[in-house]
């Protein structure tokens, strides 16, 4: 489907998220941004505009997914529409690259991934900050296991969302086609902390909707144990007084500490491992300034991959499985919220 030179992408949903889209799209050679999509006209119109592109523009994501000339949509539609959408597309031979969450339910992400699967094309999860500089160098680390034996980690998020964010759109904030600060904010570290870790064997977790007028919660705090034995804690909170403070990501074992901060998880704040001060002395120098805004710098280089993944026919770095994964650890945390028991998880 795609050729040498090109692949042709297509972003569906124009909202707030869709302009890292183009900017990653737009910037790769290997790419070209083909066709646009969203509901609303003039929200289209001006998105278009932003970019020195001849994309086409649809208002109905029916229309686009069948042009013989898209080989990859982006979903940056509300959450709850991500997996219909990108059902669609893999039934009309289109491969997939959907935001976080990929759906609201388990069973609507297995649908998604089984369709893909069906229809041979690829499904890629957008979990960015997979891609940034000091977590690969976090994973690296685990895989050539200088942590030794891991104790604990912890998911940090740290943000303000006011009363204006959520009304932007009706539809933030609720529980059909948002969710709360676990589910839109905080999954991106949460993915991190399963990455980090490996399976999750129990989930227990509060939530709460203290401060913003929304369905769902403002407030969430979990505490997970993984299959080696380590434990996790989950904050996550969008009531922060006056702005963000942090998203940080922390990792403890027996013979390592690492913990990364910054706005997007982007600076090594802690980096110890036996012998390591040289090795200190040239990540501390090495760090880039902070991005822009809490989204980071990874989307480029997410979005080469999923180009790469469907010209060599093979699974994308965060494929549908990945992504499904912390889905399920925000999904048992509401549960045991409504139940006040543990969850189970299926490792």
């Amino acid at each position: 489907m795609s050729t040498p030179e090109k692949t042709r992408m297509a972003i569906i949903g124009c909202g707030r998220i869709a302009r890292k889209h183009a900017e990653a799209i737009t910037a790769l050679p290997e790419a070209e941004l083909t066709a646009l999509c969203d509901i609303a006209p003039v929200r289209l119109q001006e998105f278009a505009a932003q970019y020195p592109i001849q994309a086409r523009a649809y208002a109905d994501y029916h229309e686009l997914v069948h042009q013989p000339d898209i080989d990859l949509v982006t979903i940056a539609t509300p959450s709850g529409l991500h997996a219909e959408i990108g059902i669609a597309a893999a039934q009309a031979g289109k491969h997939v690259l959907v935001e976080k969450p990929m759906a609201m339910t388990l069973e609507s992400a297995d649908r998604l991934i089984a369709a893909c699967r069906q229809a041979g094309v690829q499904l890629g999860v957008i979990h960015q900050n997979r891609f940034n500089k000091s977590v690969q160098l976090l994973r690296q680390a685990l895989e050539q296991g200088r942590f030794g034996r891991l104790t604990h980690g912890q998911a940090t998020v740290r943000w303000n969302r006011d009363d204006a964010y959520y009304e932007q759109a009706p539809w933030r904030g609720t529980k059909l086609q948002d969710g709360g600060v676990l589910m839109n904010q905080s999954i991106h570290n949460i993915d991190l902390l399963q990455w980090m870790f490996g399976p999750v064997t129990s989930v227990f977790g509060y939530t709460a909707q203290h401060l913003r007028k929304i369905e769902m919660e403002d407030v969430g705090i979990a505490v997970l144990r993984f299959a080696n034995g380590a434990l996790g804690v989950i904050e996550a909170a969008a009531t922060i007084y006056p702005r963000n403070i942090e998203e940080t990501l922390n990792v403890f074992g027996e013979n390592g500490s690492v913990i990364i901060g910054g706005i997007a998880v982007n600076r090594i704040a802690t980096w110890e491992f036996p012998d390591a001060e040289t090795e200190q002395q040239q990540i501390f120098a090495s760090q880039a300034n902070d991005p822009p805004d809490v989204y980071g710098f990874g989307h480029r280089l997410l979005f080469l991959d999923m180009i790469q993944a469907i010209r060599e026919n093979r699974s994308p770095a965060i494929p549908g499985e990945e992504g499904r994964k912390a889905l399920e650890i925000i999904l048992a945390i509401y549960a045991c919220q409504e139940s006040g028991q543990p969850v189970l998880m299926n490792t």
